[in-house]
């Protein structure tokens, strides 16, 4: 059997691990058995936030529709309610986009539900 020296492979390995920690604090950027915990943990935390992101933004967009919505004189769910009923159907994220960038057509959004709320809750005094 053949000698075979494993020394560039090693380096090769080491030298990933390194390059992947840049930037990190201390130790954790140049020895490599820190820097391989210190990536490690890295990956784990990337993967759980790639997952949080979505809530997060999507809590964002509630918020920012809830404040846009409060300033028409209703309440989030009520508009929500609204939409439902009338057969609107806009994600979260455009509603939000839409009451910051274009407040005219919100407000015509927000009339929509209303009317529709309105027509809803109508029927069912009489």
């Amino acid at each position: 059997m053949a000698h075979v020296k494993r020394g560039t492979t090693t380096h090769a390995r080491h030298k990933k691990v390194i390059k992947a920690a840049k930037g990190y604090y201390g130790r954790r950027k140049s020895c490599f058995r820190t820097a391989v915990q210190a990536v490690e943990k890295a990956g784990q935390y990337a993967y759980r936030d790639r997952r949080n992101k979505k809530r997060t933004f999507r809590s964002l967009w509630i918020q920012r529709i809830n404040a846009a919505v409060r300033a028409q004189g209703l309440k989030y769910s009520d508009f929500m309610a609204g939409l439902k009923a009338a057969n609107v159907v806009m994600d979260r994220k455009a509603l939000s986009e839409l009451a910051i960038h274009n407040p005219e057509a919100f407000a015509q959004v927000v009339e929509t539900a209303l009317k529709a709320l309105d027509a809803k809750s109508t029927p069912a005094a009489a």
